[in-house]
C-alpha cells in the first residue's frame, strides 16, 4: 500500500508551490493519511495471518481468520474504513458510458428504469469486461514466499484489466460481448492465458513486479499509477523482444504521457504527436509509420481529493470512442473505473481474493466466470484519489487523429484546467487548439506547431495553471 514517504514527498512540495497541485506526473503521488494508515495496517495483518497458518496450522485462530479473509471480510473492512461503495443502478434516466459507448435510460410506464432498454445493454457491457482480482495458491513471485497478492496488488490487477481491454478491443472490437455458449473464441481464451498467474504468461503478475523492479514494484508492497503505467512500458519493451513482429503479444506501441521525461514537472502532462509516431516507428521496427498504440497517462489532480475544476473533464474522457477507463477509485485502494453516470463512477474491483485458475489457451470451453462480474459497484467521482491514470486506445493513425480533436477541444474548454494537452513537438510543449487539430497531419515533420496559440498573457504572464515544479 501508499507509505508515508510518499505523503510526506508530495507535502514538501506542496508547501514549496502554495497552491492545490495541478494534473502532475509525479513518481511520489499524493494520498490519504488515514488511507496510507488503514491500507498499510491490512496489508501487514494480511502477512501476519499467512505466517500464522505457516506456522501453526493447527491454531484455531489463525485457521478462522484466514477464512474470513478468504470470505471477504477483509473487504467490508476496506470498504467500512475507505468509504463505501454502492451496488446496482441508481433510479436517474441519465445517459450511462462506457469505455466510449453510450447507454440511453428510459422510464417504463410505472416510472421505474425500463430493464429491457439500455440498461439491459449496459449490463451485458460490463459484465463482459474482462476482471482481475486477487489470487491465491500461485507459484511464488521469484525468490519470494508470496503465494497470493491479497492485500498488496490492487494497483497490478486494476492495471491488467486496463490493457486487458485493450487487447479484446484490439482483437475482438468494442462491441463483443462474453457469449453464454461455448467453445469460446481463441483470441478470447488467448488474453486470459497470458494475464495467468505464472511465469509463463506474458502479463502476469510475476514478469510485471519483474519489470518494474527499477519503478519500486516488489511483491507484498504497494505503487502508484505513474510506476504502474512505467512498468507496463517495461514489460512490453522485454516482451517486444522477446519475439518477432508477426508474433507480438501485445500487438500495440505503449506511449506513458508525462510532463517531461522523468514525470516530476507540475501541469498538464503533454501528448506529443512526434513522440506517438515515434513510439509507433520503434514498435514496428522501422518498418511503419504508425500502428495500434495504447496511451497511459498518469495524474495527480489534488491533494487529498480530487480538484472540484477537473471534474468536467474526467467526466468527458469516457465519451472518447478510445477510451479505456481509469486506474484509481478509493485513496489507498486501487480499482478499475469503466463506466459513468452523471456524478457516480462505475468500477471492476480487484479486492477479492479467490483461487488461481490455469486457463489453457487450447481450452476453448474453460470455465472463466472469476474473470467477468455481474455486480455493479459505484462511487461518487470526487471521492476517487486523485493520484489515478486515464488509458486509452487507438487503433491507427485515423483514430489517433480523432483522439487529438477530442483532447484538443476537451482541453480548450476545460477552464484553464486541463488534465493533459496536445501538441506536436516535444520542444515546444505549445498547446495545439481543437480547431488547429483539424489541420492536414499527414506529415508529423513538416510543421512545428498546429497553430498553437502562445502560452501566457499577452503581457509576458504565466496561465493560470502553468508547470511547477514539484
Amino acid at each position: 500500500m501508499k507509505g508515508f514517504d510518499e505523503r510526506n514527498v508530495a507535502l514538501k512540495c506542496f508547501s514549496k508551490t502554495g497552491s492545490d497541485p495541478g494534473p502532475s506526473d509525479s513518481k511520489f503521488p499524493n494520498t490519504s493519511v488515514w488511507s496510507n494508515l488503514f491500507a498499510s495496517a491490512f496489508s501487514l495483518f494480511d502477512t501476519y495471518i499467512e505466517k500464522k497458518v505457516s506456522l501453526a496450522k493447527t491454531n484455531g485462530w489463525a485457521s478462522a481468520m484466514k477464512r474470513a479473509v478468504s470470505a471477504g471480510s477483509m473487504r467490508r473492512i476496506h470498504e467500512r474504513i475507505l468509504g463505501p461503495s454502492k451496488i446496482g443502478i441508481s433510479s436517474s434516466t441519465s445517459d450511462i458510458w462506457l469505455l466510449g459507448v453510450c447507454y440511453k435510460i428510459s422510464h417504463d410506464s410505472s416510472g421505474e428504469v425500463d430493464a429491457t432498454d439500455g440498461l439491459a445493454a449496459f449490463k451485458n457491457d460490463f459484465s463482459s469486461r474482462i476482471l482481475m482480482t486477487y489470487r491465491k495458491g500461485f507459484d511464488p513471485i521469484e525468490d519470494t514466499k508470496y503465494t497470493t497478492d491479497g492485500g498488496w496488488g490492487c494497483m497490478l490487477r486494476s492495471s491488467q484489466m486496463l490493457v486487458a481491454q485493450a487487447l479484446l478491443f484490439h482483437r475482438l472490437g468494442r462491441s463483443w460481448r462474453k457469449p453464454s455458449q461455448k467453445p469460446f473464441d481463441p483470441a478470447y481464451i488467448e488474453i486470459l492465458y497470458q494475464f495467468a498467474d505464472s511465469e509463463g504468461s506474458a502479463f502476469s503478475i510475476h514478469n510485471l513486479v519483474q519489470a518494474g523492479k527499477i519503478y519500486g514494484l516488489a511483491a507484498g508492497s504497494w505503487v502508484g499509477p505513474y510506476a504502474m503505467c512505467r512498468s507496463w512500458e517495461s514489460l512490453a519493451r522485454c516482451k517486444r523482444e522477446e519475439n518477432d513482429l508477426g508474433h507480438q503479444l501485445l500487438p500495440m506501441a505503449i506511449y506513458v504521457v508525462s510532463g517531461d521525461e522523468d514525470g516530476e514537472r507540475g501541469g498538464a502532462p503533454v501528448v506529443c504527436i512526434e513522440d506517438a509516431s515515434r513510439h509507433c516507428f520503434e514498435f514496428s521496427r522501422c518498418q511503419t509509420d504508425w500502428t495500434p498504440i495504447l496511451l497511459l497517462v498518469p495524474l495527480v489532480l489534488g491533494l487529498d481529493k480530487v480538484n472540484p475544476r477537473y471534474i468536467p473533464s474526467l467526466q468527458a474522457t469516457f465519451t472518447f470512442p478510445q477510451c479505456l477507463g481509469i486506474l484509481g477509485g478509493k485513496p489507498g485502494a486501487s480499482t478499475y473505473i469503466v463506466g459513468i453516470q452523471e456524478e457516480d463512477v462505475f468500477y471492476l474491483d480487484p479486492h477479492h481474493v479467490q483461487p488461481v485458475v490455469n486457463v489453457s489457451r487450447d481450452n476453448l470451453e474453460a470455465d472463466t466466470s472469476s474473470y467477468h462480474c455481474d455486480v455493479i459497484r459505484h462511487i461518487r467521482l470526487d471521492s476517487i484519489d486523485p493520484s489515478l491514470a486515464i488509458g486509452f486506445f487507438c487503433r491507427d493513425k485515423d483514430d489517433f487523429e480523432d483522439f487529438c480533436f477530442r483532447s484538443s477541444k476537451l482541453a480548450d474548454e476545460s477552464n484553464g484546467a486541463p488534465l493533459f494537452t496536445v501538441a506536436q513537438t516535444s520542444s515546444s510543449f505549445i498547446p495545439i487548439s481543437h480547431g488547429d487539430a483539424l489541420a492536414d497531419t499527414d506529415d508529423f515533420q513538416e510543421h512545428d506547431s498546429f497553430g498553437a496559440a502562445p502560452k501566457g498573457d499577452t503581457d509576458g504572464s504565466p496561465p493560470e495553471d502553468d508547470w511547477q515544479l514539484l
